[in-house]
């Protein structure tokens, strides 16, 4: 098939995709007015499954789903990251010279880093009461611990990060999600859908799943990020080639 014959196919597919964005469009409430049929209906359902955080209800419960796949894209991403940025025959691992730091700079980040810690745990644990959850604390907590190589150096972040409990933790956090899911199947309800007891509104007990499928995506979130950093950093500061330069 020739280019300009390629092309066809394309352009029949961009006009039918704009066509249906156009018509969604044309139906969407006025900007400004006081109707919000989604909105009304995801606030309605998440009072209703004792969630006070509308946005986790949505994520773990109404749509809990997509969050999965959300999720799984995730931890596609670390697993190919590990995959492409493994050690090859030819490279070898050289222990990087200490960098200096500034005592300022020290002091700021041993100070900061278990205070940034029990805010990425606390966003974790209230995510179905207050804003945050699982992906945003699970970012914050690893991060927080990339303080270390900041403040002291890359031995220091090695000491409190050893890849292999990281790399387990990131795939129990993936199964934990989906098997979760499991609890709709056995109570004969959906996939994922929410069966467990609902139990007292905006207490850290409430939401009956909610609470569980966001402490799975805390733990998968985090160590992910712990393990894509470890990996990059790994290249960039550690692996040389037969020459010796870094690869």
């Amino acid at each position: 098939m020739r280019g300009r014959t390629r092309l066809w196919p394309l352009a029949a597919g961009l006009a039918a995709t704009a066509a249906l964005l156009v018509a969604a469009c044309l139906r969407l409430p006025h900007f400004g007015g006081d109707r919000h049929p989604y909105g009304d209906r995801a606030v309605r359902t998440a009072l209703l499954q004792r969630t006070a955080n509308t946005v986790s209800s949505v994520n773990f419960d109404q749509r809990a789903l997509d969050t999965l796949g959300e999720e799984s894209i995730l931890f596609a991403a670390v697993l190919g990251t590990v995959v492409l940025l493994r050690q090859t025959r030819d490279e070898r691992r050289v222990a990087p010279q200490p960098a200096p730091v500034a005592p300022p700079l020290r002091r700021y980040g041993t100070l900061v880093l278990p205070v940034a810690l029990l805010a990425g745990l606390y966003v974790i644990a209230h995510g179905q009461l207050s804003p945050g959850g699982g992906f945003q604390g699970g970012v914050v907590v690893a991060t927080a611990l990339h303080l270390l190589y900041i403040a002291v150096d890359y031995r220091a972040l090695e000491r409190i990060r050893p890849i292999g409990p990281y790399e387990l933790a990131d795939g129990v956090g993936e199964a934990a999600y989906v098997l979760l899911g499991a609890a709709g199947l056995l109570a004969g309800s959906a996939y994922l859908a929410n069966t467990l007891p609902h139990g007292t509104f905006n207490t850290m007990a409430s939401g009956g799943t909610v609470p569980l499928l966001n402490a799975a995506v805390g733990m998968e979130v985090a160590s992910g990020i712990v393990v894509l950093l470890a990996h990059f950093l790994g290249q960039a500061l550690e692996i040389v080639g037969e020459e010796g330069e870094r690869t």
